[in-house]
């Protein structure tokens, strides 16, 4: 258990004594406490948890998120469970979170939370009444405000009707595995507001299911900051941490013509046997479009510019270099031998043939069906001949644990999420008409007649089997059993 705290030796003492009468076994946990720089510094009280120290927060960062980081390096257990140092947790609490990772290892498990203005509590009373039982002694009912947490959950029944369930894993209490939560590179020691919330988005575009377990009670000493003085103020703060981590906030990206950190949609083009002309026009169309937070992601053999030796003056290996010094200087176009296993931290991938760049509003339609219909997989018949494929980064995630060894990610994608197909023309009605498909680029070299003739001959002759999905990156070996495709492991 890792335990951020600045000041408030009191509160402190309440959450050690809380934590200290658990029915999870004692000898199962470690508590450490993070000093991020107290003054006077912090001490341990004498009801505490029996493996329980106190570290010092490290120099070169401050905030939560960094001392959490310092928190999660110093301790050695399999689960790490985030407490702030202000909370209150009923006897059953850990036992409630905890029991959940025995299922399998993707869980982001959440407790309850209500706030209360802070009582004349002592430690011996607080421990007092939690080992006994007696949680509800403590605290004056009428006092204790619901959190917005908990009422999302409860109308969102568990968080299973969510479309963003990571919006409610706020931080006070949550517990995870070690193995996720090095998969995502644990805090971003960057954002000092609204760390949690980043933290969890990350979380679910890795695959995590979120799992709220109201059986798992905690009372927060002190009324929420965003009630005080400096409510709009902390908002403002906050929003303007996630409008660059968090590109499912489309609320914040309302200034189409700036730059942001995480872009929403990768586009991946395998640019292998291009020539330089070509590799050029699909990314300007691919960057061009509605959609501004874009990113290029070319697949091929580059060049090394630190390499020995003069440039090739013809032939494959000089148009690659001449794309790798055009390109490289942009932080939206990134090279690659193969794509990633998913697109991570970018919520959206869409895979397409380099002469059938999206364009126009194409990729703006196509998410925000995915988004609109929950999809998993979004297969696309092009009006040229081919497919594109836009995927859904958590649902690519989640496949890749639970696929069995040989299994397709697009047959538990369909499972899991869902996989759509439909011919790129859907996307280009407006209105209720059809809207002229924007134009592609051209091949270059002399090659335009024979490229329409061929498109022209694939469109007679059709297709008789629906489009096949391009597969997405095969799991890792030791997929997960079927059953938790389903019910709350659905989109969870």
């Amino acid at each position: 258990m890792v335990i951020p705290a600045r000041g408030a030796q009191h509160r402190l003492d309440l959450t050690l004594a809380a934590l200290a009468a658990q029915t999870y076994p004692a000898s199962l946990t470690e508590v450490i406490v993070v000093d991020d720089g107290s003054s006077p510094p912090l001490r341990l009280p004498e009801i505490r948890p029996e493996n329980t120290r106190i570290i010092v927060s490290p120099p070169g960062g401050r905030g939560p998120g960094h001392a959490m980081n310092a928190g999660i390096a110093a301790a050695g257990g399999e689960i790490v469970h985030r407490l702030d140092a202000d909370m209150v947790i009923c006897a059953e609490h850990l036992e409630s979170l905890f029991r959940w990772h025995h299922l399998t290892d993707y869980l982001v498990t959440i407790g309850g939370k209500r706030f209360t203005e802070e009582p004349e509590l002592t430690p011996e009373a607080v421990y007092d009444a939690v080992k006994r039982g007696d949680f509800d002694s403590l605290f004056d009912p009428a006092a204790l405000v619901a959190s917005s947490t908990e009422a999302t959950i409860e109308r969102l029944d568990g968080l299973r009707k969510s479309r963003n369930p990571y919006q409610v894993c706020t931080g006070p209490t949550v517990s995870l595995r070690r193995t996720l939560l090095a998969e995502v590179g644990g805090f971003d020691p960057e954002v000092v507001r609204g760390q949690d919330t980043e933290f969890a988005y990350r979380l679910a575009q890795a695959g995590a299911v979120f799992i709220p377990d109201p059986a798992a009670r905690a009372v927060h000493l002190g009324m929420p900051a965003q009630r005080g003085e400096h409510r709009e103020a902390i908002i403002r703060l906050v929003e303007t941490y996630l409008a660059h981590r968090v590109p499912l906030r489309r609320d914040l990206r309302k200034d189409r013509g700036r730059r942001w950190l995480i872009p929403f949609v990768e586009v991946v083009f395998d640019a292998t046997g291009a020539d330089e002309r070509r590799v050029r026009a699909a990314v300007d169309a691919a960057l061009s479009g509605t959609l501004t937070d874009v990113a290029v992601t070319l697949v091929g053999t580059w060049p090394d510019p630190a390499a020995p030796g003069g440039p090739q003056w013809h032939g494959p290996a000089f148009d690659r270099a001449l794309v790798h010094e055009l390109l490289r200087h942009d932080p939206r176009v990134r090279f690659a031998e193969r794509p990633a296993p998913t697109a991570a931290p970018a919520p959206f991938r869409y895979t397409a043939p380099i002469d059938a760049p999206p364009t126009g509003d194409l990729l703006e339609r196509m998410t925000k069906v995915m988004l609109e219909e929950r999809l998993g997989m979004l297969v696309v018949e092009l009006d040229g001949g081919g497919t594109a494929t836009l995927e859904r980064t958590e649902a690519v995630a989640r496949a890749r644990l639970l696929a069995a060894p040989g299994e397709r990610l697009t047959d538990v994608i369909e499972a899991t999420h869902g996989v759509r197909h439909a011919a790129e023309r859907e996307f280009r009605r407006a209105a209720g008409r059809d809207e002229p498909a924007a134009k592609r680029p051209e091949p270059a070299g002399g090659q335009a007649a024979q490229e329409a003739e061929r498109r022209a001959a694939r469109r007679r002759e059709g297709q008789a089997a629906r489009p096949a999905a391009k597969e997405p990156a095969p799991a890792q070996p030791g997929g997960r059993s079927v059953w938790g495709r389903l019910g709350l492991f659905r989109r969870s």
